[in-house]
């Protein structure tokens, strides 16, 4: 029997958040092709659905669910469903994310940084809440949260405090999850991401700045390797944990000096 056969023998429950395009949408779709019911969460209900729909044509299990992680009301309503309809989750992964206005620090409205801090940061809080409290009392008991972190959870890039200073509390969040989750089989692990090809990495390819002040053309990776690697975290046991994994575009500027 294949591996994908045996995955869709166990028909686990996954969440991603942020699903409808980039990261999200790479990842929800590699685990639904490796057997998974995947729950699509987005703020973009029409795109949802059409992933949804297309991976049903596949034959693939798919519910696609507006949610806006900063709301917890939306949150709430989100797990209800996930917790009425199939009974439990075992994978999480936070992968919805937005960035700031790349500006010197003192111009940055308050607004601005509230909004980056409660979708990085809070979303991510409420979304680790909710699946918590469900994996702790399902049975069986347990399950994986994987969060997406960034390169910028090690260092940052010019003109990006309030991103960077979001992703560097990730870390701190992925600590503590992974330490209060033990004693109910809940682990925790933080996918650091570099240079990924996507939308939002689109600018990369365009020339971005650099601590140096230079403006330079950075290589970028296929997000395809992405979804290998979630899926690789999301596919470990639960007595085994990818506590921290950073995967980057090989030649891009972050080890060593440039």
């Amino acid at each position: 029997m294949t591996e994908v056969a045996d995955s869709k023998k166990t028909k686990k429950i996954a969440l991603v958040t942020g699903a409808s395009s980039g990261i999200g949408l790479s990842c929800a779709r590699k685990l639904l092709a490796h057997g998974y019911t995947v729950v699509l969460a987005g703020r973009r209900q029409a795109l949802l659905d059409e992933v949804a729909d297309a991976a049903r044509q596949r034959g693939e299990d798919a519910l696609a669910v507006a949610c806006d992680v900063t709301d917890d009301t939306s949150v709430t309503a989100l797990f209800d469903t996930i917790r009425q309809r199939y009974g439990r989750l075992d994978v999480l992964f936070n992968n919805a994310g937005r960035s700031g206005p790349p500006v010197e620090i003192d111009e940055i409205p308050v607004d601005e940084w509230r909004a980056v801090v409660d979708t990085n940061l809070t979303g991510v809080f409420l979304c680790t809440r909710a699946a918590f409290g469900i994996m702790k009392k399902q049975s069986p008991q347990g399950g994986r949260i994987i969060n997406n972190g960034s390169i910028s959870a090690h260092a940052p890039r010019p003109y990006s405090i309030a991103y960077t200073a979001t992703k560097h509390a990730i870390t701190g969040l992925t600590k503590s999850v992974s330490l209060d989750g033990r004693p109910y089989d809940i682990v925790c692990g933080q996918i650091d991401i570099g240079n990924a090809a996507t939308e939002m990495a689109a600018r990369m390819a365009r020339g971005v700045p650099q601590a140096n002040g230079e403006i330079a053309i950075e290589p970028l990776m296929d997000v395809e390797h992405v979804a290998d690697a979630v899926l690789h975290m999301a596919e470990l046991p639960l007595s085994a944990n990818v506590q921290f994994m950073t995967i980057m575009a090989s030649k891009m500027p972050f080890v060593g000096r440039g």
